[in-house]
């Protein structure tokens, strides 16, 4: 199947809330209302529940409690809601998808924006856009599942769908790989073209013809999250370090164990656990 042709399914195609579609234009743009945000966040009981929770979690070490949809979108700001609605739209949009443990993805998700975020953060690089791309950057592989679930069976036989070597025998078997698919709906949602192109950069951040900085600090979160969720082995983890990626980024080899949080010692503060990580973040994926 081609990638037009994946992405030419109007009834297999996930749909974003309007609240979504309103807050993705904040990327962008500086006039999104504050006030409109709230009031169509308040029509979903569902969704203002989650983001009252959220607002309250241990993640944000609040000194009050947070009542209201207005005070929950002052405290968390654009970024963190527009993160929860996405979130929380894509699990909703793809809540049957074949051959996929969405609990285990999801989770690998969250761990991957989180690590990616905290990797990011000695760089000059905007950390929310990088959590953003983290939270987002499989969702591709989901389309994948849902639309031709007869040819995934043997890639999935043959490789866990987060494993690393995964976007090559995608891109060997069908001439793309998930992170394509992944830009072409963000394109369909019309997300800034940015942020189109790290998605389609994540799997193979080397391999682009501009160096991403963004995505490859994804990528790199993305081994750390697939180390977690995988439950690898120390050695595992070491062979499949990017190291090429790292070193583009300028990470000392050195460093991997600690990254990894296998290390011994003073290092171990080079990166906390990721359940420290995403604590309190579950709204944006339950």
């Amino acid at each position: 199947m081609e990638l037009k042709t994946l992405l030419d399914q109007p009834g297999k195609l996930p749909t974003i809330p309007k609240v979504a579609q309103k807050l993705i234009e904040s990327f962008s743009s500086e006039d999104v209302s504050a006030s409109e945000i709230a009031s169509q966040l308040a029509t979903d009981p569902a969704l203002s529940a989650k983001l009252l929770r959220l607002a309250n979690s241990a993640y944000f070490h609040v000194s009050r409690s947070i009542g209201t949809v207005d005070d929950a979108l002052r405290m968390l700001g654009f970024v963190m809601v527009r993160n929860l609605v996405l979130g929380n739209g894509m699990v909703a949009a793809f809540r049957k998808t074949p051959g996929i443990d969405l609990q285990q993805f999801w989770r690998y998700n969250l761990y991957t924006a989180c690590a990616s975020r905290w990797l990011a953060g000695t760089a000059d690089v905007n950390g929310d856009m990088v959590f953003t791309l983290g939270l987002m950057h499989g969702i591709g592989q989901l389309q994948m599942h849902v639309v031709m679930p007869a040819a995934m069976v043997p890639l999935d036989k043959q490789l866990n769908v987060l494993d690393s070597r995964r976007a090559d025998l995608e891109q060997r078997t069908f001439g793309f790989h998930y992170g394509d698919v992944s830009a072409e709906l963000a394109k369909i949602w019309k997300f800034p073209q940015t942020l189109i192109v790290a998605l389609r950069d994540i799997p193979q951040p080397l391999a682009a013809k501009e160096f991403c900085a963004p995505a490859a600090w994804v990528h790199l979160g993305a081994w750390r999250a697939r180390t977690e969720v995988l439950a690898m082995s120390h050695e595992a983890v070491a062979a499949s370090y990017p190291s090429e990626v790292g070193k583009r980024l300028g990470i000392e080899p050195g460093w991997v164990p600690a990254l990894a949080g296998q290390s011994s010692g003073v290092l171990t503060v080079a990166m906390p656990p990721l359940k420290d990580l995403t604590e309190g973040l579950d709204e944006m994926i339950g």
